[in-house]
């Protein structure tokens, strides 16, 4: 049997979510699952919390006024949406744009950490409080945002959402100042 290629696992991952009738609840109210955009076989791997209105939209993570600003970013350090993974945790919308609940994370956990395994990214940027719990429970994102950290022989990132600049302009270039040292950790990193 010939090797499937990243983007085919990453399918049957996906497959796999609708099958499984992962969250029906949060299915029943979304308009479409929403997966992830990006390069199957990248480096570096953005984790954010749960797709809202635009993504449930479109079907694509990060396109809203958070999006927007994302993608600011990505090209101050000379990076495109193909060059890099993006995902959630949560797949489907949570209703009126609510945080995702624990028992949500938990179940999705697993599928996300399947495109992880199949990606194999040599950086996972978290991004906010809900990524960062998923991985790394025990720290606070306002004392380690900005700040590698090795777990299971995998190098995280935590930063605040991109989201936050948006409620909180002071935050702006913070999230802005931790987001440009990506190029030198990936540098670091062997």
């Amino acid at each position: 049997m010939s090797k499937q290629t990243n983007q085919q696992q990453l399918d049957k991952i996906k497959a796999d979510i609708i099958k499984d009738n992962v969250c029906p609840d949060l299915a029943k109210t979304a308009t479409q699952l929403v997966f992830a955009t990006g390069n199957p076989e990248a480096e570096i791997v953005f984790i954010g919390e749960a797709p809202g209105k635009n993504e449930d939209e479109q079907g694509i993570p990060f396109v809203g006024a958070a999006g927007k600003f994302f993608d600011q970013m990505l090209a101050m350090i000379g990076l495109k949406r193909q060059d890099v993974y993006i995902t959630n945790i949560v797949k489907y919308r949570p209703p009126g744009n609510r945080d995702p609940l624990p028992d949500e994370k938990t179940v999705f956990l697993p599928y996300l950490e399947a495109q992880l395994k199949v990606i194999k990214p040599k950086l996972i940027v978290t991004l906010g409080r809900h990524s960062l719990s998923c991985f790394l429970p025990q720290l606070q994102i306002s004392q380690c945002h900005g700040q590698p950290k090795r777990y299971h022989d995998q190098i995280f990132l935590p930063l605040f959402h991109p989201a936050a600049a948006l409620y909180n302009g002071a935050m702006r270039q913070t999230i802005i100042d931790d987001f440009v040292t990506i190029p030198s950790i990936i540098k670091l990193i062997k």
